[in-house]
This record gives C-alpha cells, sequence and structure tokens, in this order.
C-alpha cells in the first residue's frame, strides 16, 4: 500500500528545531520556533492561566465532548474581547466556532470557502507563514502569489499588493495577516487599512484573515482594529483566531473561526456548515484550553490579571526591537517602525550556517528571526555573532 509513498519536502522551521534540540552546546540560541520567551529564555504559563486552571480542577466534574462547535461562552467572550461593542455581532451577523489553534480556524475557513465557491482562488502575498499555501492546497484551493514585502525598504509593498486586488477575481480569497505579521513584522499604515477595505469591497473580494498575535503589538483592541475594520467595511470576511500567543496556550491547541455573513441567517447557516465540516475534520475540538480563556475572560479581576502579564510581553517584545533597531547596522533602524514577534535579517545562507555552526545560533534559512529569543543574556552575543559572519552593510 505504501510502497511509492516518498517522504515529504522537509518544513525549513521543523528542521532548525530538530538540529537545535540536537546541540547539546549549553549557550545555543533559538531563534526558530514561534513562540514567545520570557526574559529568562523560558516560556512560562501565565499567572492568570494557572489561576484559571486551578479553579476548573476544584470545579470540573467531567470530560465529556463539547461537540463539534465547541464552547459558544468561550466564542462569544473571545469575538467581544477582540470586537467590543461590534455591530454585526450583536447581530448575529458572524458565525463563530471553536477550533484546535488558529491553524484548524484557518483550516475550517478554507474549507467553508471552498465549498460555497470551488473555483475560487487565494490571493498571498510573500513571504508569509511557510503553513498558509500547503494548507490552502490540501483543501484543494488554487493559490497566487505577489510580493508583499520589499526587502530593501523593510515596509509592505502597498502597490504590489492594490495591484493583487486589481488582478484578482470576483469572489476570490485574499489573504491578510491581521497584525504582526509572520515572517516580516512589517506593517500596514491606519490609512493603507482603509484604502484596502475599499479596495476589496470594489473587486468583490472575500480576506481572509489570520489573527494570530492580538495583543503582541500595540494592544488587543488595537491589534484588533485592522480585522474590525474589514468586517465593518466588507459583507463577507473569514477570520482564523489563534490563542496561542496571547494567552501562551500553545499546546492546548486553542482556536475560533469567526465568519462574517450578510445576514443572521446566513451566519447561522455558516456556523452549521462549518460544524458539519468539523464533525468529519476532528469531530470535536479539545475542551481544556478554551475553558481556560472563558473562565479568564468570564472573571474581572482574572482579566485584569491576564491583561497586565499580556502588558509586560509586549513591554518586553518592544524593548528587543528597540535594542536591534539601534544596533548600528544600516537599515536596522527600520526594525522600529515594524511589530510583533517576528523581523527578516538579509543574512546570506552562508552567514545563518555560520551562525549556527560557530555560535549555537538557530535561524530560519529566509533569516525570520523570533526576537522573542533575544534577552538581556543573549543578545550582546548574537549582535556580536552576525558582525563576526557577515559584513555590516549585508544586515538589514
Amino acid at each position: 500500500m505504501f510502497e511509492n509513498l516518498s517522504p515529504p519536502p522537509a518544513d525549513s522551521l521543523m528542521e532548525v528545531g530538530r538540529m537545535f534540540r540536537a546541540d547539546d552546546r549549553e549557550a545555543k540560541i533559538d531563534l526558530g520556533v514561534g513562540t514567545y520567551r520570557n526574559g529568562e529564555g523560558r516560556i512560562e504559563v501565565m499567572t492568570a492561566v494557572k489561576e484559571a486552571e486551578r479553579r476548573l480542577l476544584e470545579s470540573q466534574t467531567g470530560k465529556g465532548y463539547i461537540g463539534p462547535g465547541g464552547d459558544a461562552l468561550f466564542c462569544d467572550l473571545l469575538a467581544n474581547t477582540l470586537f467590543p461593542d461590534l455591530g454585526v455581532l450583536a447581530e448575529r451577523q458572524m458565525a463563530l466556532v471553536q477550533t484546535p489553534g488558529g491553524t484548524g480556524a484557518y483550516r475550517l475557513g478554507l474549507e467553508l470557502a471552498a465549498l460555497r465557491f470551488p473555483s475560487a482562488r487565494l490571493i498571498v502575498g510573500t513571504p508569509t507563514w511557510p503553513n498558509h499555501i500547503p494548507t490552502a492546497e490540501r483543501v484543494g484551493l488554487r493559490c497566487v502569489t505577489y510580493r508583499h514585502y520589499d526587502s530593501a525598504s523593510g515596509a509592505v509593498d502597498f502597490g504590489a499588493m492594490l495591484a493583487a486586488v486589481a488582478h484578482a477575481r470576483p469572489g476570490d480569497l485574499f489573504l491578510l495577516h491581521g497584525c504582526c505579521h509572520n515572517p516580516t513584522g512589517a506593517i500596514l499604515s491606519p490609512p493603507q487599512w482603509g484604502a484596502l477595505a475599499a479596495a476589496l469591497l470594489e473587486a468583490r473580494l472575500v480576506p481572509v484573515v489570520d489573527l494570530a498575535y492580538a495583543g503582541m503589538a500595540s494592544g488587543l483592541t488595537a491589534d484588533s482594529q485592522a480585522t474590525r475594520q474589514l468586517i465593518e467595511v466588507l459583507p463577507e470576511a473569514i477570520i482564523a483566531i489563534s490563542c496561542s500567543k496571547s494567552f501562551g496556550l500553545y499546546s492546548e491547541r486553542t482556536g475560533m473561526l469567526a465568519v462574517r455573513a450578510t445576514s443572521t441567517a446566513l451566519a447561522d447557516a455558516c456556523r452549521q456548515t462549518a460544524e458539519s465540516l468539523a464533525r468529519s475534520l476532528w469531530s470535536n475540538p479539545p475542551d481544556h484550553g478554551a475553558a481556560i480563556v472563558r473562565t479568564i475572560l468570564s472573571d474581572a479581576d482574572l482579566s485584569s490579571a491576564w491583561r497586565a502579564e499580556l502588558h509586560a510581553m509586549r513591554k518586553r517584545l518592544a524593548g528587543v526591537r528597540a535594542l536591534l533597531a539601534g544596533s548600528g547596522y544600516p537599515g536596522a533602524d527600520r526594525l522600529s517602525a515594524q511589530e510583533g514577534l517576528f523581523a527578516m535579517l538579509t543574512l546570506s545562507p552562508a552567514a545563518i550556517g555560520a551562525m549556527r555552526e560557530h555560535h549555537a545560533i538557530y535561524m530560519d534559512p529566509s533569516g525570520r528571526i523570533n526576537i522573542a529569543g533575544l534577552n538581556d543574556h543573549n543578545i550582546g552575543r548574537f549582535l556580536a555573532a552576525v558582525r563576526t559572519v557577515s559584513p555590516a552593510e549585508e544586515v538589514a
């Protein structure tokens, strides 16, 4: 049966992680995997999460299935936290379904879109998260790419983005990062988001928003503002939401699909269809992470403590980014105009290899680094290593 099965091409990020784990040097630095780490380099459980788990341990009486649609209260609380006082939420014109992480939400949203319009294409700006295109192709959607990022300026190529909108066909899907672009960190200004929303409306495209990092740039409401604007302007939108970063629930696989529809009846049809699709994909989503989020968001004190912790995480990321931006390399100052966990260094493949071989510093071959992997203990060594392996003019 499996005689002709060949191993798939290696995922570069997974390969970086494998090599890092196999390295026994004590001072090694992991800048690959996209997880937030504290100032000591650890992925720690948030205090609010620990307290929520304690309460669940004391009160939970069973571990039964929660149904394909998941925890409805979790969905309502999360949606209203990200989009407070949003009219279409109050009017029940958004379908909300709990999913296994943001990846599950993205996959389920594409499944729903492909079922609705099988000939739709997904327009993708590159570079992007490595899983975006393979997941869409697995659903059966054709992907069309354009240049999203101008490596020379470190900014979004907004002209190329608008040209991609203009060349798309009505009914096509247009992939967007709601905030904290992975892998570049480059941002759109509020006027650019407004112009993009208007262009998508005129072209009759459906945005697919990957909202994986809300709270990691400027705050929950601010980081969700661009997505909110799309929801308010466009008649349809698909939003994949992750709790991995903002709640530190990486292993709990906690996410939500939100679908903006033109009426309450159509939103309900989207929800029921998405639940039917989920039934065949994973049957029921995992409950524990959603229960943690529900517990935190249902309690004013816990919610306040969680927001304070998220603010501290955001402040640390901004501090690391400022240190990198002020490191003295030509073009490094552009990093201060970017946001989130990631930045792109224009190091050559040879330099990246030398960083790994001679300095035990691991990053994706593209030059993407997770700045949360840097802290007061290792950033000096990182910057010294960069100076060693590559001339200053090659680094940005």
